[in-house]
């Protein structure tokens, strides 16, 4: 089962993009300068927005900043360049076109409507990335759309991953929790230099998918990133998950998440050394990455990060925020793709031994067989509706009811069955709704918008007002768009966008027994 999990993780990272470069495009007009705090930034300007490309957040965690808090960047002359995105984090080869091996990556982007001026400052989103906290960029997300349909700002965010971003320690500062250290260091940038790129600092909202959507909600956990969003999006990252549950986001507790930190340390070479964390910081990034494991997960227990954020939705202790939170109606669908192409066989009569391998609690597996009955020989949707309500449907269920009780929230499901596949090759059935398939109708992934039919394009623009309504005012609706109670989920598909029942089609009552 490892090597699976393995393989499958693996296909996580690539999930959310196309494996494409962004497309620049073409300028319409002069390039417009920003006035930041640490100088003046030359960006790009195109029809109807611009974009700062590479923006220092902070300063290069390389060296003796490697595994060490974001320090903040040094000033520059003149006008810096700001129209090319910086580098990737480093990670291996995949969502990234030959991965990155390049530490200095503190970077952000910064995509607003043509009008936005600092007299005249405009909503906020901050975009963390997905990819298993392992791979992705900011870079990758051409978001003009959301920021000239929303009439917003947007800024996407490069962090620290794998293990030069979540190594965990005894006694190390900041231990299993540098990737989420830097994204409070992007938002701390966006609290004080916002306003030079037309943005409003007292309207942040943080959204994120994945891996990312996971980011948002450790900072929804951690007492350092109070104030600094005012709103959080949740994306396919329930807040709710665990090590049971692997093949959605969650935090590790200590003794796990230094446990790897000794693997990986004794991987590399250093496990002996009289200095390990200077050994560490002398060994070179591709050592890193080939030593890591496939998936990384912050550490609670920290000080950024007290708590599991679990525990913390669970006991009311979570910041009170509106949130917007959701997930897909087949998250779980590329996952059995994944696993079936890596040589696991599906059928009624492997079908005990899959759910004994691939369920949280293989004592019930029975129970579990006799939710999912397997009776065709097409075992992939089966498979991949129990993937997908045990670790993203129902997990981000309990997640939106849990901080229902404390704060004003909104529940969606994405739920376009012929939404643009997420990989180039075909699948080996069809995947429906998946894991990020809600992405394409935000961004243009990779710079490159995918081909949709005329009824969702409209669906698109029904998301993004609704989501930069909420970054707005809280509240999604407005604008003519269907009503989205908040009593009720809101289904989101081509000319079906509407409420329905709290669990649409999954098995919850099921999983709400299970570990």
């Amino acid at each position: 089962m490892a090597d699976v999990r393995a393989v499958t993780a693996a296909l996580a990272g690539a999930l959310a993009l196309l494996l494409s470069a962004p497309v620049p495009a073409t300028p319409a007009a002069a390039a417009p300068v920003a006035h930041t705090r640490a100088g003046a930034l030359r960006g790009s300007a195109h029809e109807g927005y611009r974009v700062f490309e590479g923006v220092p957040y902070a300063a290069a965690p390389v060296g003796a900043l490697r595994w060490a808090a974001p320090r903040p960047p040094a000033a520059w002359p003149g006008i810096r360049d700001a129209r090319r995105p910086a580098s990737a984090c480093p990670q291996p080869a995949g969502e990234v076109p030959g991965g990155s091996t390049d530490e200095d990556c503190l970077y952000l982007n910064v995509t607003t409507p043509s009008n936005a001026a600092p007299g005249r400052p405009k909503p906020v989103i901050v975009w963390l990335h997905g990819g298993g906290f392992t791979s992705g960029a900011g870079s990758s997300y051409d978001a003009h759309r959301l920021a000239v349909g929303g009439d917003v700002v947007v800024v996407s965010v490069n962090y620290r991953l794998g293990a030069l971003g979540f190594l965990a320690r005894a006694k190390l500062p900041g231990s299993g929790t540098f990737g989420l250290a830097d994204q409070q260091a992007a938002l701390r940038y966006v609290r004080d230099d916002i306003g030079a790129f037309g943005g409003d600092p007292t309207r942040v909202t943080l959204a994120g998918e994945s891996a990312g959507g996971y980011g948002v909600c450790a900072q929804l956990s951690s007492p350092s990133a109070t104030g600094l969003f005012r709103r959080a999006i949740i994306e396919s990252g329930p807040c709710a998950g665990g090590p049971a549950r692997p093949f959605a986001p969650f935090a590790l507790a200590p003794s796990a998440a230094e446990a790897s930190g000794s693997e990986l340390t004794a991987a590399v070479g250093c496990g002996k050394a009289a200095d390990v964390l200077g050994c560490l910081r002398r060994v070179p990034v591709p050592k890193l990455l080939a030593a890591q494991g496939a998936d990384q997960e912050p550490e609670y227990g920290t000080a950024l990060l007290p708590r599991d954020p679990a525990d913390a939705v669970a006991f009311g202790r979570a910041a009170r925020v509106d949130v917007l939170i959701g997930a897909n109606h087949d998250e779980g669908t590329a996952w059995a793709a994944g696993i079936m192409a890596a040589g696991v066989s599906v059928t009624p009569a492997t079908w005990p031994d899959v759910v004994r391998d691939f369920g949280p609690d293989p004592a019930r597996a029975p129970e579990v067989v006799r939710a999912y009955p397997l009776r065709g020989a097409e075992g992939g949707p089966v498979f991949g509706a129990l993937i997908g309500d045990a670790d993203y449907a129902c997990p981000t269920l309990r997640t939106g009811a849990l901080l229902a009780a404390h704060q004003r929230v909104w529940r969606y499901e994405f739920a376009d069955p012929d939404a643009p596949r997420p990989t180039p090759a075909p699948p080996p059935f069809p995947l429906g709704a998946t894991h990020t398939t809600e992405l394409p109708y935000l961004f243009d992934l990779g710079g490159r918008p995918r081909e949709m039919a005329e009824r969702q394009h409209r669906l698109a623009a029904t998301m993004i007002g609704y989501w930069t309504r909420f970054a707005r005012s809280g509240d999604p609706n407005g604008d003519g768009a269907p009503h989205w109670s908040r009593s009720a989920v809101q289904s989101l598909a081509p000319g079906r966008t509407g409420p329905v029942r709290p669990e649409p089609g999954h098995h919850c009552a099921l999983w709400a027994t299970m570990p």
